[in-house]
Order: structure tokens, then sequence, then C-alpha cells
């Protein structure tokens, strides 16, 4: 009985260990789940952070980039502000003006306490204007140019060429024809107002208006003295104003002069001058204005002279 009574003791210790055993499988099994439950999730925390690291990174980088590129544009903004500024700058510096100062220097042109000389081109533009135009900017001068606007229609582009160059666009009026130009006073503005609108369209600037205009012949004389009186006074209520000549180079007094000629023209009508308004063509016929001109720009510049537009003037 007794033995009876030490078995089921036995089986009840028995029982109690494998509750123990299987308690503490439980709890290990527990504890196992929830560190493999913690390490998962760390696992998953620092994969998420590792990707939130990395769009943040890339978050950065677009933003840096997407600030780069603003900062372009507006630099680009910048600059293309500045050049539309500069552009009209220059292109307003290119619009005469006639003020009280301009209607002075136009009275005292061929005075000048320091020597100065203006280049100036009648009749053109024509097939030599090119070879002129190279010269004047392998010498780095300016020159006048005063067109026919029968010319000016005719070559469009080389007139564009003389003004984008810096050289002051003059008024000689259209035909050039002087039974036609001076038939009346009214006609010779008629005239002007018809080349000048020609260079308007020729240069694509509306506000242009070279306020100067050389009289075909000159103004001084001659059977018209009378007409061209009579213009210079309807010339100037429209704010136009005219320049003759001072000094030659002898391309008007004959079709072909001699290097020896145009250099001797020149020397002579300089002579005890220090403000010199020259008179020389770029038409067609006036090869050999082009191609003295090296030396003429040369002899000036050793004697002195400084090279002057009809900018300076308005």
């Amino acid at each position: 009985m007794r033995r009876s009574k030490d078995n089921i003791y036995a089986m009840c210790n028995l029982d109690d260990e494998e509750r123990r055993m299987k308690r503490k499988k439980q709890t290990i099994g527990m504890a196992l789940l929830v560190l493999i439950t913690l390490l998962v999730i760390t696992i998953v925390c620092i994969i998420q952070n590792i990707q939130d690291m990395q769009r943040a990174k890339e978050f950065s980088g677009q933003l840096v980039q997407y600030q780069e590129q603003k900062k372009q544009e507006l630099e680009a903004q910048q600059r293309e502000e500045e050049k539309r500024v500069a552009e009209e700058k220059a292109r307003q510096e290119k619009i005469a003006e006639v003020s009280e100062e301009a209607k002075h220097n136009i009275e005292t042109i061929y005075r000048s306490e320091t020597k100065r000389a203006f280049l100036t081109f009648d009749d053109g533009p024509s097939i030599v204007t090119p070879t002129i135009l190279q010269v004047l900017k392998e010498k780095n001068v300016k020159a006048t140019f005063f067109m026919l606007g029968s010319n000016v229609q005719k070559l469009p582009e080389t007139v564009k060429q003389v003004y984008a160059e810096g050289h002051y666009i003059a008024n000689h009026g259209y035909s050039h024809v002087y039974s036609a130009i001076y038939a009346s006073p009214q006609s010779v503005l008629d005239e002007y107002n018809q080349t000048n609108q020609a260079i308007q369209t020729a240069i694509g600037e509306p506000e242009f208006n070279s306020h100067l205009f050389r009289f075909p012949g000159g103004y001084a004389g001659g059977k018209y003295a009378a007409i061209k009186q009579q213009a210079k006074d309807v010339l100037q209520q429209n704010a136009i104003y005219h320049v003759d000549w001072n000094c030659l180079t002898g391309d008007a007094e004959t079709s072909t002069p001699t290097p020896e000629y145009t250099m001797n023209r020149l020397q002579a009508t300089s002579a005890g001058k220090n403000s010199l308004v020259i008179l020389m063509h770029d038409a067609q016929a006036k090869k050999v204005t082009a191609d003295m001109l090296p030396q003429i720009i040369d002899y000036l510049a050793g004697q002195g002279y400084e090279f002057k537009t009809f900018y300076d003037i308005f």
C-alpha cells in the first residue's frame, strides 16, 4: 500500500517536473518569439531608416539641383535683361537728337581748338561701300555716309552693315537729279523724308532720323541757289540741318584721280585747318577713293587729327 502511495507521489512529482519543463519551454519559446519579433522590428526599422535616408538624400539632391537650376535661370534672366538694357542703350545712342548744343555744334562745325577730321562719303551705298567699311574697320575709324534713298532701297543689307558698325548715316536726298530735288523747297524736304523712310526700313529702326542733310552739288551758289536758300529754312523748321565740306580728296573733281592727285588735294585743302569735313564718295565709280582710303587715314592721323562722326555733333 505504501508502495502504491510512493508510486503515486513519484508520478505526481514527474507530472510536476513535466509541467515545469513545459512551462520553461513555453517561457523560452515566448522569449524567443519576443526576441525574434524585436529583431524583425529592428531590422524593419533599420531598413525603413535606410530607405528614409536614401529618400532624404535623393530629395536633398533634387532640392540642390532645383536650387541650382533656379539660380541658373535667374542668372540667365539677369544676363538677358542686362543684354536687353545694353542693346536699348546702344540703340538710343544711335538715335540723333537735336538739342541747342547740337545746333551750336553744326554752326561751328568748321571751327575747333583741337584737330579733328570728319570722313564723309556721298552718293552711296554701292558695291564700293563694303571695301570702305573693311578699311575703316581695320583702321578702327568711324565715318559718316550721306546716302541716296534710291541706292538705299537697292542695297538695304549694306545700309544695315554701315549702321551696325557704328557709322553715322546721313541724308543726301533720294534721286540726286537736280531738276527733281530742286523743283521747289518742299521737294527737297520730300526727298529727305523719302530717303529717311528708306533708311528706317533698311536698318529696322522706325525712330531713326539723322537730322542731317547734304545738298547734292553743295549748298552754296549754282543755278538753284534761291531754292536751296528757301529749302534750308524749310528743313530747319523740321529739325533738319545741312553741312557741306571744307576739305577734298579730288574724287568729286575728276572721275579717275591718281593717288598723287588725291593726296595733293587732301594736303592742299586741309592745310591750316583744325576742323576738317572731308568730301569723298562711295559711289560705284569711285573705287580709287576706296583704294586710297588707308593712305588718307594714315596721313590725317600722322598730322594729329582725331576722327569724328556726326554722333559727336548730335
